[in-house]
């Protein structure tokens, strides 16, 4: 008896374990749909990437999947019109010094409202989040003056500094530290006699790691993608970003597809690597933040 049983009960764990594994319609549907959606996606890149190596004749006059020969007319088009190198490096600067303020800052902001006990802290963090509601587009008249009267005006610090004022970055860090980190970790570093900042910086700032980094990538995308600031507050050519350059090669020098698409390849690509890389950090970072503990 006892070896028909241990027999009927591998059989029954294999049932069970085809049974789930059994693709049912709706399943059937539901990766049709993903695939789709995958597809649609994907799509409009691919065209992006094969339209860049096609001269803008074509482009304007036939619909194409399949690439083309003149890459690398249209790259020493471009070349010889704009800087498109120096362009991708005051990106590469503005966007990473822009991120690395404003998590910082934001952090530090965030661990001040969430482990500090002060007066009138709530209606000042109401307040910090009912800015999250004003666009960006109004503040930037105030942002001009300001740094006009600083003498900032068509300098990086003027593009840089303004990203240490992230409301959301407070907001989600916070969130996140509350639910993460006990406040007996805090008070046993102050029981050591460590200070705030080295509290901070050594014991606070590693565990926030996982929300640090997601809210990287979209900290970095953000700035990356950041038009119509550098627009208005640079007035030199050689300091404009990527996105600025690109828009010119289309305003300045007449409507040449070819060379369009290329630019805006060149200027979505390291977003795309950066997304790819660390969006395993973004589900890590919500997983770990959905645990109150």
């Amino acid at each position: 008896m006892q070896t028909a049983k241990s027999v009927e009960q591998p059989n029954a764990a294999i049932q069970q374990y085809a049974t789930t594994r059994r693709l049912t319609a709706g399943k059937i549907i539901i990766y049709l749909l993903l695939i789709g959606l995958a597809v649609l996606c994907i799509i409009p890149f691919y065209l992006m990437l094969i339209y860049s190596t096609h001269n803008n004749a074509t482009i304007a006059s036939t619909f194409t999947f399949l690439p083309g020969s003149f890459l690398v007319d249209n790259y020493m088009n471009m070349v010889s019109k704009i800087n498109i190198w120096r362009g991708f490096a005051n990106s590469i600067f503005i966007a990473g010094s822009s991120t690395v303020l404003s998590l910082y800052i934001g952090a530090l902001t965030a661990y001040g409202f969430a482990k500090f006990k002060f007066k009138g802290r709530n209606g000042l963090f109401l307040f910090l989040l009912a800015t999250m509601m004003v666009p960006g587009q109004l503040a930037l008249i105030g942002v001009y003056r300001l740094f006009s009267t600083l003498g900032l005006l068509d300098s990086y610090a003027a593009i840089i500094l303004p990203a240490a004022a992230n409301a959301f970055n407070v907001f989600f860090i916070k969130q996140f530290m509350e639910s993460s980190i006990p406040d007996e970790i805090i008070e046993s570093a102050r029981v050591d006699s460590a200070g705030e900042f080295r509290t901070f910086n050594q014991i606070v700032l590693p565990i926030l790691g996982p929300a640090i980094s997601a809210l990287g990538i979209f900290t970095f995308i953000g700035s990356w993608n950041n038009f119509l600031t550098p627009l208005v507050l640079f007035f030199s050519l050689d300091k404009y970003p990527l996105p600025v350059l690109v828009a010119l090669v289309q305003g300045y020098y007449g409507m040449d597809y070819g060379l369009l698409y290329l630019g805006v390849a060149i200027s979505i690509l390291p977003i795309i690597i950066v997304f790819s890389v660390f969006s395993k950090q973004i589900i890590g970072s919500v997983a770990l933040g959905a645990v109150k503990g």
